[in-house]
């Protein structure tokens, strides 16, 4: 005949100071398939836009969708030497950045000064200055983006002084900001606050040792 066992469970906050530890372990293992950083690459998406960074899209084609496709952004984190981001597309002139880069984030004097800098390096082009940035080798950060730059001038007028290394050095700020904003999410969706409110929103049980119920 088949037994019941009676098995009793907790929620986050009944559990003892171990137990809850080893329940928020669990839940951070569940990040791994978890895209947690859809509203940093969402908020990246609205500032390349502003500053003039079209980032590239790839397509993909999962089981029952059509036309689905993701940008290109890339990285890896948090705690390893050689982490970082990157980003694929093309960037052009894109007027009154520096005013709505403001409008949209007017505490960040990162993104200020980034486009500030591209801004000032396009005026000294007659705003003729494009690059192409695409990903090379298997690691991700600003320094495995390619990023060739180019002037559009009718004449063939050469781009002015330093401008190529200006163009990449501000871009490349752009792949660290982003790095910065990722490892920020990353640091609030594993802290115990986060972790802690989650579980409550989702009315997971435990084990009084802390293991899920299921």
């Amino acid at each position: 005949m088949p037994e019941i066992i009676s098995v009793p469970v907790y929620q986050i906050d009944e559990l003892s100071d171990a137990a809850r530890e080893r329940a928020r372990c669990w839940y951070r293992n569940t990040l791994d398939g978890f895209p947690w950083w859809d509203s940093v690459y969402e908020d990246f998406l609205r500032i390349c836009t502003i500053i003039g960074v079209d980032v590239a899209m790839a397509s993909r084609h999962p089981a029952g969708a059509s036309g689905v496709s993701d940008p290109c952004i890339y990285f890896r984190g948090f705690s390893s030497q050689g982490d970082g981001a990157s980003f694929e597309g093309v960037y052009k002139y894109a007027r009154r950045a520096s005013h709505e880069i403001r409008q949209y984030a007017p505490q960040d004097e990162a993104l200020h000064a980034i486009a500030d800098q591209l801004l000032e390096i396009q005026r000294r082009n007659f705003y003729q200055i494009t690059a192409r940035i695409t990903q090379r080798g298997l690691y991700y950060h600003e320094y495995t983006m390619r990023i060739d730059v180019s002037r559009g001038s009718r004449s063939g007028q050469d781009m002015s002084a330093d401008t190529e290394q200006g163009i990449i050095n501000v871009l490349r700020d752009l792949a660290r900001w982003l790095y910065r904003s990722l490892e920020r999410e990353w640091d609030y969706q594993t802290s115990d606050e986060a972790i802690d409110a989650a579980i409550r929103a989702n009315e997971y049980t435990f084990t009084v040792g802390g293991d899920r119920f299921s």
